[in-house]
C-alpha cells in the first residue's frame, strides 16, 4: 500500500513510511528524529538568547552614551533643535530594541523542523543586530555644538621694568568693606590693559612692573548671564550662623578642606598649584603699599595635631598645629593699585609663590560660570574666622546676586576669612563629571546702592575670562598652558 492511499485511510503517514524496517529500526528512526529536534531547538534558542542579549546590551550602551551627551548638551545651554534631535535619536534607539525584541519572538514561534531554517545573517534577530550596528550614534547628532570660533583674550607679558624698594608702611585691614552704585554694578567686564599689568614683589623687598599685551585665541566659553535676585539682611553674619568648624584628622587633612592654608597677616588662602597659593590683595597690599607682614610674608599649612596635656581629671585637648613656608615671590594686579575702592574691589585677589612645592593636592581654577551653572547654584569656602582662633570654618550657602566682577552671597564670614578659595562644582567636560573648582575670592562686604536702596552682601570676587587668564599665567609662566585649561 502507497503512502498515498494510506492517507486516504486515516492511517499514519510515518507508520507507512517505516512499514518496511522492523520494530526495531522504526523505534531507532523516532529517537534520532526527536533528538535531532531537541538539538536544533536548544541550538536555536541558545542563538536567540545570546542574539537578543547582544541587541539589548549594545542598545544600553548607546543610550547610556547618549544621555551623557545630552547631559553636555545641557550644561552648555545647546541650540533647542540640537537637544530635541537627541531626544529623538535616544527614542529610535529604545523603538530599535522593541523592534528587535519583536522579531525575537516571531523566531520563537517559527517551527524548529523547517528544513529550509538556516543560523545566518538572514535571521531576523541577526538582521536587528546588524541594523543596530549600523545605526548612526548621538555623538553625530548630539555632539555638543559650542559657539565656535569665539575669542578669549589671553595675557601676553610686554615689557618689566624695575620699581623702587618697598616700604612696608601699610597696616593690614582684615575687615575690608566698600560700597558700590548703579554704574559700578552694571558695568561691564575691563578690559585695560593697565589693569592687568601686575606688580611683583620678591623676598628681599624688590619690586617689579610688568605691562601686557592681550592675545586673541579661539576658545570656547561658556555663556555668561547676569540675575538679579535681591534681599535686605543683615552684614557678615546673615541669621543663624551657618558656620561649622572642621576638626579631626580625617576632616582637616581631606580634600578640599587640604588646600585652606593660612596667611601670616592674618588672612586664608587656598592652593591652586603645587607652588602657589591664592588669597586676596587686600592681605598683602592696602592699594597703596605693602602691609608690613608682607616682608617676611609666610603661609601656614595645618598638620595632624598633637595631644597636649591638662590638668589633671580633664581629657587631652587635641589642637591642631601649622608648619610655616615662606614665600618667595607675591604678585598683585596693577588694577587693585590703581583706582578708587569701588574699582579696586574687582582686583582684589593676589599670587603667592612658595619657595618650594607643598606637595599636597591642590583645587584647580575655572572661569567662574553664572550660578545656574553650578551644582545647587551654591558657593563653598572654608577659612580661618578670627572669631574662632585655631580652628578652620567652612560654610555654604546660595548665590544671591552676581555682576560681570563679584559674586553676591550671604555666606556667614568674619575677618580672617579674607582670601579664602571660592569653590563650587563645575562640570567638567574633558572628565565627565561634576569638578570642585575654584572660581573666586572672598573679599569682605559691601553696600549695593540700586534705585536708592542699599542692600548688604558678603562679596568674592569672580574670575573672569581676563582675570583667568592673569592667575593662569602667573601660575605657568606662559600662554599655551592657560589656553589649554
Amino acid at each position: 500500500m502507497s503512502c498515498i492511499a494510506a492517507s486516504s485511510k486515516s492511517v499514519s503517514i510515518t507508520d507507512c513510511c517505516l512499514s518496511d524496517v522492523t520494530q526495531d529500526e522504526k523505534h531507532t528512526h523516532i529517537r534520532e528524529w526527536w533528538a535531532g529536534r531537541a538539538a536544533h531547538l536548544h541550538l536555536k534558542q541558545r542563538f536567540e538568547r545570546v542574539c537578543l542579549r547582544c541587541v539589548v546590551f549594545i542598545s544600553l550602551k548607546k543610550l547610556s552614551f547618549s544621555r551623557l551627551v545630552h547631559d553636555r548638551m545641557l550644561r552648555n545651554r545647546l541650540p533647542e533643535g540640537i537637544r530635541e534631535k537627541g531626544l529623538w535619536l535616544g527614542w529610535l534607539e529604545w523603538l530599535m530594541i522593541l523592534l528587535a525584541f519583536l522579531m525575537h519572538r516571531l523566531v520563537a514561534n517559527i517551527p524548529a523542523m523547517v528544513p529550509n531554517w538556516r543560523l545566518g545573517l538572514a535571521h531576523p534577530c541577526c538582521i536587528g543586530l546588524l541594523f543596530l550596528l549600523l545605526l548612526p550614534s548621538s555623538v553625530s547628532v548630539r555632539e555638543p555644538r559650542h559657539q565656535s570660533h569665539v575669542h578669549r583674550t589671553l595675557l601676553k607679558p610686554h615689557a618689566t621694568l624695575p620699581l623702587s624698594r618697598s616700604r612696608f608702611s601699610a597696616k593690614t585691614q582684615l575687615d575690608f568693606t566698600t560700597h558700590c552704585n548703579e554704574s559700578c554694578y552694571h558695568k561691564a567686564e575691563d578690559q585695560d590693559k593697565e589693569h592687568l599689568a601686575f606688580e611683583t614683589l620678591y623676598a628681599d623687598g624688590s619690586r617689579t612692573l610688568t605691562t601686557v599685551d592681550l592675545d586673541e585665541v579661539d576658545v570656547d566659553p561658556p555663556p555668561r548671564q547676569l540675575t538679579s535676585r535681591h534681599k535686605r539682611l543683615k552684614r557678615q553674619i546673615y541669621g543663624a550662623d551657618g558656620r561649622f568648624n572642621i576638626r579631626g584628622d580625617h576632616f582637616l587633612l581631606d580634600y578640599p578642606f587640604s588646600t585652606a592654608v593660612r596667611i601670616s597677616t592674618g588672612c586664608t588662602g587656598v592652593l591652586v598649584s603645587q607652588q602657589h597659593v591664592l588669597t586676596a590683595a587686600h592681605c598683602v597690599h592696602d592699594g597703596k603699599d605693602y602691609v608690613k607682614g608682607a616682608k617676611k610674608l609666610r603661609v601656614g599649612f595645618l598638620i595632624p595635631p598633637s595631644v597636649n596635656g591638662t590638668r589633671s581629671g580633664q581629657a587631652p585637648v587635641k589642637k591642631p598645629l601649622v608648619r610655616w613656608v615662606r614665600v618667595k615671590r607675591t604678585r598683585v594686579p596693577k588694577g587693585w593699585i590703581q583706582g578708587p575702592q569701588e574699582v579696586s574691589m574687582d582686583f582684589d585677589y593676589a599670587l603667592l609663590e612658595l619657595r618650594w612645592p607643598h606637595r599636597r593636592p591642590f583645587m584647580r581654577l575655572a572661569v567662574a560660570p553664572t550660578s545656574d551653572h553650578l551644582a545647587g547654584k551654591r558657593i563653598h569656602f572654608s577659612g580661618f574666622d578670627s572669631d574662632r582662633p585655631g580652628e578652620l570654618v567652612y560654610r555654604f550657602c546660595p548665590v544671591e546676586d552676581e555682576s560681570n566682577d563679584l559674586i553676591y552671597q550671604h555666606c556667614d564670614a568674619r575677618p580672617g576669612a579674607s582670601g579664602s578659595g571660592v569653590y563650587g562644582r563645575v562640570w567638567d567636560d574633558i572628565l565627565e563629571r561634576w569638578e570642585r573648582k575654584v572660581i573666586g575670592i572672598f573679599s569682605g562686604h559691601q553696600w549695593l546702592e540700586i534705585n536708592g536702596e542699599n542692600r548688604d552682601y558678603n562679596v568674592a570676587v569672580r574670575f573672569t575670562p581676563l582675570k583667568f587668564a592673569q592667575i593662569c599665567y602667573w601660575v605657568h609662566g606662559n600662554k599655551v598652558d592657560c589656553s589649554q585649561d
